[in-house]
C-alpha cells in the first residue's frame, strides 16, 4: 500500500513557475516509477510527466516538454514536478501516481494515486 500527498500548487501569473511534491508512505517507493497527471473542469485526465523507479529515465507529454521537468529523491520518499513558463491552459488540479510499470503514460496503468493540488494560473 502506497500513500500519496500532494502540495505546491497555487496561483501563479503567466510566465510564473510552481514546483509541486509529492511524498509517499511506506518503504516500496523506490520500487515504482512515479508520474504526475492533471485534469482541468470539463476535461479527461492527461498525462503529464513521468520518471522511472530509479530516476534514469523520464518521458513528457509534448505539451509540457521543455517547460517541465520531473524528478525524485527515492531517500525523501518524494517525486517533484518542476513547472516554468506556466500558460493559462496547465490550470488543472495534478496528480501524482504510482505504478509498478517502467514508465508509463496511460492513467490504467497507475494503482495509487494522491487527492491533487490546485495550479491556477491566470492572464
Amino acid at each position: 500500500q502506497v500513500q500519496l500527498v500532494e502540495s505546491g500548487g497555487g496561483l501563479v501569473q503567466v510566465g510564473g513557475s510552481l514546483r509541486l511534491s509529492c511524498v509517499a508512505s511506506g518503504r516500496t517507493f523506490s520500487l515504482y516509477a512515479m508520474g504526475w497527471f492533471r485534469q482541468a473542469p470539463g476535461k479527461e485526465r492527461e498525462f503529464v510527466a513521468s520518471i522511472s523507479a530509479n530516476g534514469g529515465s523520464t518521458t513528457y507529454a509534448d505539451s509540457v516538454k521543455g517547460r517541465f521537468t520531473i524528478s525524485r529523491d527515492n531517500a525523501k520518499n518524494t517525486v517533484f514536478l518542476e513547472m516554468n513558463s506556466l500558460k493559462p491552459e496547465d490550470t488543472a488540479v495534478y496528480y501524482c501516481a504510482a505504478t509498478a510499470y517502467i514508465l508509463s503514460t496511460s492513467s490504467q496503468h497507475y494503482r495509487y494515486w494522491g487527492q491533487g493540488t490546485q495550479v491556477t494560473v491566470s492572464s
